[in-house]
């Protein structure tokens, strides 16, 4: 009996609990949703949330989804007045990653098709030291424009720092602490961050990728995605054949 009463209580509170993320979610119809300077179409922010606030000054873009215990925030707290234009943002079709924080003061773009793994760390502000005699966290903060170009792939605990700029589809290996200006088609790793791999139009990619014959093509595998959850599972199909 009290095995069945433990069945029954766990199943509703899963039950419950699935009830709750679907709709704390926030979307562009919701009033959360509403606040924001723009939520595209088919945006998705995942409850439970993180930190949100100066989300008049954040726009997201369509078909954007972001997960759970995400921190995106414009200026210090909530209810400053941070001018007329946007602050913080995030192209269409990007991927962000469970506890990832996006924190900006003054200006933080982030492209289209860009995917940040979980707890990816970007900001466009620190705090200066120059002064010996007052505490670094009651000096005055210097601010330096980030921008994260389209197609940029960030590896789980990644760092951007004030002042990066990332070009188009630039690998970024997790733990990596990026600062500085990178150009496309890179891949950056290390502390601080340095190329480890690029392209060059004549010679490829250097240092050579190893071979591999690719398991679908780039046509198939958009194909797939829009094919939604029958098109994740040929994929995961063909992943175990090929493994096997």
């Amino acid at each position: 009996m009290a095995s069945r009463v433990r069945r029954a209580l766990s199943a509703a509170v899963h039950r419950g609990w699935e009830w709750i993320q679907r709709h704390g979610e926030i979307s562009p119809s919701t009033p959360g949703g509403r606040r924001f300077g723009y939520l595209g179409e088919g945006a998705c922010i995942g409850f439970p949330v993180g930190a949100l606030y100066g989300e008049q000054w954040i726009s997201v873009g369509d078909h954007t989804l972001i997960g759970t215990h995400v921190t995106i925030s414009a200026g210090f707290m909530p209810g400053l007045d941070l001018g007329p234009d946007l602050i913080v943002k995030i192209g269409k079709g990007c991927s962000i990653g469970r506890g990832s924080h996006i924190v900006g003061h003054q200006s933080i773009s982030i492209g289209d098709d860009v995917f940040f793994a979980p707890y990816v760390y970007v900001t466009d502000q620190n705090h200066a030291y120059a002064d010996l005699d007052t505490p670094i966290g009651r000096q005055w903060p210097e601010n330096n424009s980030v921008v994260i170009g389209d197609g940029c792939w960030l590896g789980t605990g990644a760092i951007v720092l004030p002042g990066a700029r990332l070009g188009r589809n630039v690998a970024v290996a997790g733990g990596a602490v990026v600062r500085g200006e990178f150009p496309d088609h890179c891949v950056i790793a290390g502390v601080p961050a340095k190329i480890v791999r690029h392209y060059d139009p004549a010679e490829g990619w250097l240092p050579p990728m190893p071979y591999r014959t690719p398991l679908i093509s780039v046509e198939e595998l958009a194909a797939l995605s829009v094919d939604g959850m029958e098109g994740l599972q040929l994929l995961q199909d063909r992943l175990r054949e090929e493994s096997a």
